[in-house]
């Protein structure tokens, strides 16, 4: 309940509210059609209870699939050698409509090592947008932090994440 009341107090003064960080299954009854857009679509299994759930309530829900562009094993997101076979395989749910993907890069010493990373989550994001038959006109691609968000828009970013350089000096 303090959810709901959260979420009305939120959505009533016109806010949209996106869903950013890992979703677990059990979480899905809180998120599914009411946040404008899930960050972090990893699993065939979290696209089919999404898109389960999406049914029941009659809505499309828009996701960013996440990829896990550094193939590291302790983030979570679709290995980039996988991502054409997943867009394939979750394209079958009629309630989740994929907006476009999101990435955080590793841990980077400097600019250079981040915009490798940048680079190969651009060119993974236009070859999906190329390839794939779809009415989105505005694709989101989601990559760059605090440390990061210049380089990451200088690589196509259209949308950063940059919460700690808004609050720390």
């Amino acid at each position: 309940q303090e959810f709901r009341d959260k979420y009305e107090a939120i959505t009533a003064t016109g806010a949209r509210m996106d869903f950013i960080g890992h979703l677990q299954t059990n979480k899905i009854k809180y998120v599914a059609g009411r946040a404008g857009l899930i960050h972090s679509l990893d699993s065939v299994r979290l696209a089919s209870e999404i898109d389960e759930r999406c049914k029941k309530l009659g809505v499309t829900q828009d996701v960013l699939v996440e990829i896990n562009i550094g193939d590291e094993e302790s983030k979570t997101g679709i290995s980039k050698e996988r991502i054409s076979e997943f867009l394939d395989e979750i394209s079958t749910f009629s309630s989740i409509k994929v907006r476009g993907m999101m990435t955080m890069a590793p841990k980077c010493e400097n600019n250079h090592e981040f915009r490798k990373y940048f680079k190969e989550s651009y060119a993974i994001f236009l070859d999906f947008f190329a390839k794939k038959s779809h009415n989105i006109r505005e694709a989101v691609l989601s990559m760059g932090m605090s440390d990061s968000y210049r380089v990451a828009i200088e690589e196509g970013s259209t949308l950063v994440r940059v919460g700690r350089r808004l609050f720390i000096k």
